[in-house]
């Protein structure tokens, strides 16, 4: 690309030019001339480019590198391509994919941590800066066409309803054209929440006929691209594929799971031994490399319980299948790219984790998963493991697997996902493909990288500069370093030679091969964690010219090093919007405590039929307090029936509705426990105001609680619920009116009859008294809702 043009796209949109020169009066003058409308293009022979980011993997999960998982596609790849093995993550997800996206680090762009526990300071706010322009933006802005499929976790959380706004969503202001997927960490493969560009849809078959998300979201990227291909072949795409697998839950069909079966009995420990060997013989860690021991909190194999083990060892072989078949979906990828002859041409970046494996699955695995973040781990009792060890998996199942096994998939390194400090939680094997642009195959790359160099790289291979100005705002620059100089040079120094990292106050820096790292906080300890003074964390320091795994700690041998690293440290933190450091816990969960905005102000909220697919952030929250829900409805001549109002769905969550003419209240304790209240004589025809108040127990969080139903004011039934969620319902069901939406709340009913069958004019939860000693009137009813009776 010539310099003058290169000039030229320093500044987006790429500034129109005027037209100088002889205007005619009559456009048949044969002086009459005007130059052709130029479409925007990158230089001749830019690339497509193919981002490829797996969920929750650990670096020795792969067969790639080492692990029991097998990923032919990325063998493949990496068979006529080049494998990094030093690229590095932030050890979660939401920072690393703002991080990757942005070619910023996960700080300088607001994302200090997931959306959900975002804060008002600046590293922490969750939202991007204006002058720190996505890489999707850049791309499109210089010609390429852009398309985001599956997970996106980077959206505030105040800004996720149907209202937006949706400046950060993908197809909103986030620089894709198209987008086909989910909002928020984590999704139920079999029956998802879903969007196409800002509009939720639902899944075009069910989990009985075949569905899987990772199966329908690629058939969407083939489609996208074969369209793209077929309408614009001279225009090159950016294709951001991001499946939430291999993220909890682990849902893959039986067929896929029973691959493995059998292939784990060995447990953990063993695992990890069986997996060291290969990665030596595959040259993807140094020959010198230590196993690292197990940590005193991770129980082994060997002490879990004989009875649970079957449970284990089930677990582990859902997740290798998932990943496989995550891996087989990369392949039909790969194939479209093939039959299209444009796979020469196409930048691949396969990631193969966004962090470390995930530790959130308690010691001995989770049935529902949203049983530890709710600190109910304890209802899963062995016992009831072993009831469900046929459901793992399934459709019935919200599951992930032990910490042990989470502690395998990260083989040598020491720690999971969440611990930034050390590589368990932040390096992730990552391969390249570009036949065209990579002289080399089959190579190996051992210079460290991480994903803030994605974007540099990207632009680099396409031509591109970084942008000074987008859209009238002026950029900072880019922090991350290209990784096109490792291409063809194997021993070519590294570029990128400083990194800090940070998560949850777990904290590392690498600087020229060595490494200070500190772990403050345990990751599958998800309440009541006692916490040390930042001060009297143990920090540890590591030679990684020496020592590949971060097994010898120098800290006592060489003290003035690590005083060095550790000041190193503070000064990238400074000057990255790190500090303040924040380890609260449960007070990040509350906006007013956080400083994050909410979407509801005040105690009430007001919803209309038809209203639904509001995630839990959307909705006022009823958790650890009393409250009510009010409706007006007009009752059918027969049975009425169907859902007045539901929040969350199989997994945990409550519903008023009615059957055989009755009205009925539903709490469901994470599909564990349901707590019915049914009122003692149906509805007569006609309007009516049905009523449930709900006079929470108090005395902390997740208690019990007694519920009244109210027909016209007057008293028709009691019940009592013994315990309630008191962190989250669901990371990805969500509350529908007159209806609901994806798995049901109770089994008294089912999506398919859940539409009510009389006539909703409106419905109202208003707050009561809650645990902070916060009081709100319980009989509220703001006036428009009165206004309608």
């Amino acid at each position: 690309m010539s310099n003058e043009r290169m000039r030229g796209r320093d500044v987006l949109p790429i500034p129109d030019r005027p037209h100088v020169g002889l205007t005619t009066y009559d456009a048949k003058d044969p002086d009459t001339k005007f130059p052709p409308i130029k479409e925007v293009r990158p230089q001749a022979g830019a690339p497509n480019v193919l981002v490829v980011l797996i969920d929750d993997v650990g670096f020795g999960a792969s067969s790639t590198f080492g692990g029991p998982c097998n990923t032919p596609t990325a063998e493949k790849l990496a068979g006529t391509g080049l494998k990094y093995t030093r690229f590095h993550t932030t050890a979660l997800c939401s920072p690393t994919r703002k991080a990757l996206l942005t070619g910023r680090n996960h700080h300088s762009v607001g994302m200090g941590g997931i959306t959900e526990i975002a804060t008002s300071a600046p590293g922490y706010n969750s939202v991007l800066p204006n002058s720190k322009a996505p890489l999707a933006t850049t791309l499109k802005l210089n010609g390429y066409s852009t398309a985001q499929f599956g997970k996106c976790h980077e959206v505030p959380v105040w800004q996720t309803s149907p209202m937006g706004p949706f400046d950060e969503w993908p197809s909103g202001g986030a620089g894709f054209e198209y987008f086909y997927g989910f909002i928020g960490g984590e999704d139920n493969q079999w029956e998802p929440a879903l969007y196409e560009g800002t509009n939720p849809i639902e899944p075009p078959k069910t989990a009985e006929e075949g569905y899987h998300l990772t199966d329908d979201m690629t058939d969407k990227a083939v489609a996208w691209i074969q369209q793209q291909k077929a309408l614009m072949p001279d225009k090159p795409f950016f294709v951001y594929w991001a499946p939430g697998a291999t993220h909890a839950p682990h849902h893959v069909s039986k067929e896929w799971a029973d691959k493995y079966k059998g292939k784990f009995a060995h447990g953990w420990d063993k695992q990890r031994e069986i997996t060291f060997k290969k990665q030596k013989d595959l040259g993807v860690i140094g020959q010198d490399a230590e196993l690292t021991s197990r940590h005193d909190v991770i129980p082994a194999w060997d002490e879990m319980d004989p009875e649970l083990k079957p449970v284990l060892e089930r677990e582990m072989e859902v997740y290798a299948g998932f990943l496989e078949h995550t891996d087989y979906n990369v392949g039909r990828l790969v194939d479209t790219l093939e039959q299209l002859e444009i796979l020469d041409n196409t930048l691949i970046f396969y990631i193969i984790g966004d962090n470390g494996a995930s530790a959130e699955g308690t010691l001995q695995g989770a049935f529902n998963e949203m049983a530890n973040f709710n600190g109910l781990g304890a209802l899963e009792t062995p016992e009831f493991m072993v009831s469900k060890i046929d459901d793992l998996g399934g459709p019935e199942s919200y599951n992930h697997f032990a910490v042990g096994w989470a502690w395998a998939m990260d083989t040598p390194y020491k720690w999971t996902k969440q611990v930034a400090s050390h590589w368990g939680g932040t390096r992730n094997a990552t391969i390249m493909h570009w036949p065209k642009g990579i002289k080399s195959k089959g190579g190996i790359r051992h210079q460290f990288s991480h994903c803030i160099d994605v974007a540099p790289t990207v632009l680099e291979a396409a031509g591109l500069p970084e942008p000074t100005f987008v859209n009238g705002v002026q950029q900072s620059p880019m922090e991350g370093t290209s990784m096109l100089y490792s291409f063809d040079d194997a021993k070519a120094p590294e570029r990128h030679d400083l990194q800090y990292f940070e998560m949850f106050c777990n904290r590392g820096i690498y600087h020229k091969g060595w490494s200070a790292v500190t772990k403050h906080r345990t990751p599958w300890v998800m309440t009541g964690q006692e916490l040390p003074a930042f001060d009297d964390d143990v920090w540890e320091l590591y030679d990684g010219n020496k020592d590949w795994s971060q097994a010898n700690d120098l800290s006592k041998e060489m003290p003035e090093k690590l005083h060095e690293l550790q000041r190193l440290w503070l000064i990238e933190a400074t000057k990255y919007n790190v500090l303040p450091l924040d380890d609260r816990q449960s007070e990040r969960f509350i906006p007013e405590i956080a400083g994050r905005p909410t979407l509801i102000k005040g105690n009430s909220q007001l919803f209309f039929p038809g209203m639904g697919r509001l995630s839990e952030s959307s909705v006022v929250s009823i958790k650890n307090k009393s409250w009510s829900v009010t409706a007006e409805l007009v009752a059918s001549d027969g049975d009425t029936s169907g859902v007045i109002i539901a929040q969350g769905g199989r997994f945990g969550g409550w519903s008023l509705y009615a059957k055989d003419g009755k009205a009925k209240f539903v709490y469901n304790v994470l599909g564990i426990n349901e707590y019915r209240t049914e009122a003692t004589k149906p509805l007569t025809a006609g309007k009516h105001q049905v009523r449930m108040e709900f006079t929470y127990d108090g005395g902390g969080l997740g208690k019990g609680g007694d519920v009244t139903l109210y027909y016209d004011g007057k008293k028709v039934g009691e019940g009592r619920v013994e315990e309630t969620q008191g962190y989250v319902f669901s990371a990805d069901e969500t509350t529908d009116i007159g209806y609901e939406s994806g798995t049901p709340v109770s089994k008294d009913y089912s999506v398919e009859t859940s539409k009510f069958n009389g006539k909703l004019d409106w419905v109202q939860i208003d707050l009561g008294e809650d645990d902070h000693g916060h009081m709100v009137d319980p009989d509220h009813v703001i006036h428009i809702a009165m206004s309608r009776q």
